[in-house]
């Protein structure tokens, strides 16, 4: 009974994974990645940053008429920070493109790829029996493409319990978004 099972879970896993969408996957799954390797150049991003930050505080501060060659030199320094930082930020953005189309391509494999194989690997296997006689002619399309007849295939399987995950997602959104809109705001009682 361990196929249905793991069917379903597969099938739940790539619809949550669908459910949330690859942007959203990817971009969390590059910040934990960013955390756990300490990546050196966000650090030093965040390091540039602050000292720019720092160095648009102690410019704001210095008068350019009264002191204006202190004023240059500071402003130059800022200039050449910025776009430092501007060189650096798009580094990181490359890297990050390049993660998460990584990131993409292995969710893809895993949401289509893992069922694919499951349905190929198991395209004879039934998935359980069905009582006889209880559907009739339709038990042979049950067991399509190729498991004994009078079972359900793995494919059929792989079809019933993504609409029944998708169709308690929906009635789920429903609920929410419908007790949503009964709760009451308050209002001030006015006097």
């Amino acid at each position: 009974m361990y196929l249905p099972i793991t069917i379903f879970l597969l099938v739940f896993i790539t619809e949550f994974i669908l459910f949330l969408g690859y942007s959203y996957v990817t971009s969390t799954v590059h910040g934990l990645y960013v955390r756990l390797t300490k990546d050196p150049k966000v650090a030093k991003q965040r390091k540039l940053k602050y000292e720019l930050l720092r160095m648009k505080g102690e410019l704001s501060q210095t008068s350019s008429q009264d002191e204006f060659a202190k004023w240059a030199k500071m402003r130059r320094k800022l200039d050449k920070g910025v776009a430092d930082l501007e060189k650096l930020n798009s580094e990181i953005a490359f890297s990050k493109t390049a993660f998460e189309l990584k990131v993409k391509s292995v969710l893809w494999v895993i949401v289509h790829g893992s069922q694919v194989i499951m349905v190929m690997w198991y395209r004879k296997a039934a998935v359980f029996y069905l009582p006889p006689g209880w559907f009739g002619p339709a038990q042979r399309l049950l067991s399509l493409p190729f498991a004994p007849r009078g079972s359900v295939s793995v494919a059929v399987w792989f079809a019933v319990c993504r609409r029944m995950i998708k169709a308690l997602a929906l009635t789920a959104n429903d609920f929410v978004v419908s007790s949503e809109k009964k709760i009451p705001k308050h209002e001030s009682v006015s006097s």
